[in-house]
């Protein structure tokens, strides 16, 4: 049967997963989308993801009895990384345990001597009251405005509406800056009324995040299925879309900008402002989905060599993309390295912190493509993988995206454990759990490295007796029987299957042939690696030691020098929202990486075809 889960609350976020127990604390924040600062890797010795837990504290580790005191203790201090669940919880988590990547952008600028323009926003505010023309003053209005401002530019249609708004104001009001650009003179003081979104174009998942230009604090999140999934659920069944007659293009692009629209006003609606008060949109993405949000045809991308139309960020006006924000606002769009290899990997290796590495390290981000970084001896090197959506869930037979239902942990211990999301009856499996249920195969030797499951006529002797049974035939095939049909929320049988098990190895080794190429370019071993970061909606959530059993992260590396990042490109697309340091340098990182085509790598299929074999142990 399946076994009962405990809430746990995270506060001041307000967010409750379901888990069992035994979990760790730093694997419940993930669920809850709480991504906690970790720097050593989760091995309990730099104190950085600190909580305060009330309510179903396990006793404490040694690791944090040395970092707290005996007092702290027993007022629930604990080690995220270090604590597990052990009953119904609630953690409260300081400002100080997040990953918050921004505040090392805005204090480099500071430390370089930066001016206090480039930390902060391309969008600004300034109230000013300007005296009013006389026969003695009749400074032509712009020059009496750029006297209390500074210079700007100003486009013809603000131009022509800006004398009357002037005089109908007294000419007191606010000025609304986009970079060197005024946008707007608002009537009266809406300094506090300045805004933007930050959005992760996910090909699965859309992202979106309302954010106050003058904090950098964060209003709003919300997240959606990306309704381009409807014509392909990756992204070269959306470049045969939009080269299917003269309208695939303009589907692609409408799906996309009304669902970021709709975003739009859900977040609008739940932090209490209007939409004239976003001023700009931030946008970070796959290069195919970047181009689609611009209506640029993506076909180079399908054919050899997979050129994209533009490197640079764009800047365009959000109107012509039909988003209804301020009529003026702008959208920054981050540049591209090269091939498939897009704006998300740019935002990414900015929001980690890539470069700052003491030595090797890897930045994965796993979805259904995978964008490999590699840092080394001062040099970036990026390439992408065409791991499918095995890892969303699609086509493994009763897979799913991580929602409510899904199984999204499987633990063995002599039976069979799962964690559901919504703690519910099961109605399939998301890409997490598919990891584990295969690393526990291999364990148990239900799997071959060649990744053939056994039947149930071969299977190995003292094999535990809840395995026994749920080794089966499903279809005339082998398969693992996750839920019986009396547990489902189905009505029928949750199984894995031998072909789930084919597209689990295609898209686990197509991310470490990935890797094992760019380390070869290197002449580095996975062993030399001082940090792997992981990154990604999905990676957040996997098992490290699960991964690496699989393949799926190179297995001679320490489980602390593994580290979950989060939603890096929508982390990146928050930062080059609220920092014109973070835009400048996302643009020399894009320039600086050099954009590895593994498609054309004399090694690429034979090492592809390899790491398609399962670790032997």
């Amino acid at each position: 049967m399946r076994e009962a889960e405990v809430a746990v609350t995270f506060q001041p976020q307000g967010k409750t997963v379901y888990v069992l127990e035994g979990t760790r604390l730093m694997e419940a924040a993930a669920g809850a989308g709480v991504v906690l600062d970790q720097p050593c890797g989760g091995a309990g010795v730099c104190g950085k993801c600190r909580v305060t837990v009330s309510g179903g504290a396990c006793e404490p580790t040694p690791a944090e009895r040395e970092v707290f005191s005996a007092e702290q203790l027993d007022a629930g201090f604990r080690l995220a990384c270090q604590s597990s669940v052990c009953g119904p919880m609630t953690v409260e988590v300081p400002q100080t345990s997040l990953l918050a990547a921004h505040h090392k952008i805005l204090a480099r600028a500071k430390e370089e001597g930066t001016a206090q323009l480039a930390g902060g926003p391309a969008v600004r505010k300034q109230y000013v009251e300007l005296p009013l023309p006389t026969r003695g003053d009749d400074r032509p209005d712009l020059v009496r405005l750029e006297d209390a401002v500074g210079h700007f530019e100003i486009d013809l249609e603000l131009l022509r509406n800006l004398p009357a708004r002037l005089r109908e104001t007294d000419f007191c009001g606010t000025t609304v800056m986009s970079d060197h650009h005024l946008i707007d003179f608002e009537p009266g003081n809406t300094e506090a009324e300045t805004f933007a979104v930050a959005v992760d174009l996910g090909t699965t998942t859309l992202v979106a995040v309302l954010l106050d230009l003058r904090t950098g604090d964060e209003l709003a999140v919300v997240s959606r299925l990306n309704p381009q999934t409807r014509f392909g659920d990756d992204v070269l069944s959306r470049i045969l879309h939009a080269g299917q007659g003269p309208d695939g293009l303009a589907e692609l692009h409408e799906a996309i900008t009304e669902a970021v629209d709709a975003m739009i006003g859900e977040l609008v609606t739940a932090a209490g402002i209007r939409r004239e008060r976003i001023y700009e949109l931030t946008f970070s993405g796959n290069t195919t989905m970047q181009q689609i949000l611009c209506r640029i045809d993506p076909r180079s991308l399908g054919e050899v060599p997979f050129v994209p139309a533009g490197g640079r960020g764009l800047l365009l006006e959000a109107a012509r993309l039909g988003l209804q924000v301020h009529r003026r606002a702008r959208v920054y769009v981050l540049p591209v390295i090269g091939g498939f290899v897009g704006g998300d990997t740019v935002a990414g290796i900015l929001a980690t912190g890539l470069t700052e590495a003491a030595g090797p390290t890897l930045f994965v981000d796993i979805g259904t493509n995978g964008e490999i970084v590699l840092f080394a001896e001062g040099k970036l090197s990026a390439a992408s993988t065409a791991a499918g959506p095995a890892f969303e869930g699609a086509r493994i037979s009763h897979g799913m995206r991580g929602s409510s239902g899904a199984i999204e942990k499987v633990v063995v211990d002599g039976r069979l454990r799962t964690n559901v999301i919504g703690d519910v009856a099961p109605v399939g499996l998301c890409g997490s759990a598919l990891i584990d249920v295969a690393a526990e195969l291999l364990r148990y030797k239900l799997l071959t490295p060649r990744g053939h499951l056994l039947t149930p006529d071969k299977l190995p002797n003292q094999l535990p007796a809840d395995l026994v049974k749920r080794v089966v035939l499903h279809d005339g095939q082998a398969a693992f029987l996750l839920a019986p049909e009396t547990e489902s929320g189905t009505g029928k049988p949750i199984v894995l299957t031998q072909h789930d098990l084919r597209e689990l190895q295609l898209a686990s080794g197509a991310i470490r042939a990935g890797i094992l190429i760019l380390l070869q370019r290197a002449g580095l071993e996975p062993a030399d690696l001082e940090g792997v970061l992981i990154a990604g909606g999905f990676g957040n959530f996997i098992r490290r030691s699960n991964a690496q059993r699989i393949g799926l992260l190179p297995s001679k590396i320490e489980h602390h020098r593994i580290r979950y990042q989060g939603n890096t490109s929508l982390a990146g697309a928050r930062l080059v929202a609220i920092s014109q340091e973070a835009r400048r340098m996302a643009e020399d990182l894009a320039h600086r990486t050099e954009h590895v085509d593994l498609s054309t790598h004399a090694d690429f299929q034979m090492t592809f075809a390899d790491a398609m074999i399962f670790p032997q142990d």
